[in-house]
């Protein structure tokens, strides 16, 4: 779980995950608030602390070589702004038990529905956009391509070579991903977006821009 000043969701999150699992890396990504004195509340987590933000697609990258290193074959990662249901943790493992031994690689993105009320609508727009050219990069046709709520193949993702470090890296991976035969799959999850203590870190233009230039260069 990477976390960049949500100290009004982070120990609410933290607490909710212990109830169904204690193996937690947490990626403190630069946060000037009061994050370091809440995770310092919970000990025996895994934790990185960055001194500088870096974005989230770098504290992912750090993040899931960590969970390599202390023997993980995957890892579910989860936003710590309160949006995800810690209880959908057994959906992505129940989809992972049913896979053989024969069956292709998967990496599976939370499908947050987006047509529901509530969805704000610049994740919506976003959403749609990235979606349509997923579609055209890989043939592969997913519902949302955005949701940090995902189920990864460690050793297929710190084998991949990204080059991104903001929020358009949950973007790379799913397309290299799916070039390397990796299966790239939805499965239905619950959201739920608090207007008074969520806090947002996508910048809805720039942001933007920099995962339009990431498609371009795709299909170039």
């Amino acid at each position: 779980m990477p976390t960049y000043n949500n100290e009004g969701t982070l120990p609410t999150v933290i607490q909710d995950l212990l109830l169904y699992t204690q193996n937690l890396v947490i990626i403190n990504d630069g946060s000037t608030d009061d994050t370091s004195k809440i995770l310092d509340m919970f000990p025996g987590l895994e934790l990185i602390h960055f001194e500088k933000n870096q974005g989230k697609g770098e504290a992912l990258k750090q993040g899931f070589k960590l969970a390599e290193e202390l023997g993980y074959e995957y890892a579910i990662t989860i936003d710590s702004d309160g949006q995800h249901y810690p209880d959908d943790l057994d959906i992505f493992l129940s989809e992972l038990e049913e896979k053989t031994a024969t069956d292709p690689e998967i990496l599976l993105v939370g499908d947050r529905n987006m047509n529901q009320d509530g969805i704000p609508g610049k994740s919506t727009t976003g959403n749609k956009f990235s979606n349509f050219w997923f579609l055209v990069v890989t043939g592969t046709e997913l519902h949302d391509t955005q949701s940090g709520y995902r189920l990864y193949p460690l050793k297929v993702v710190n084998g991949i070579k990204l080059i991104t470090n903001k929020f358009e890296l949950e973007i790379e991976v799913i397309v290299k991903a799916a070039w390397r035969n990796v299966e790239v799959r939805n499965i239905p999850i619950k959201v739920f977006y608090d207007k008074h203590n969520r806090v947002s870190h996508f910048r809805p233009f720039k942001d933007i821009v920099r995962i339009v230039l990431l498609y371009i260069w795709f299909v170039m």
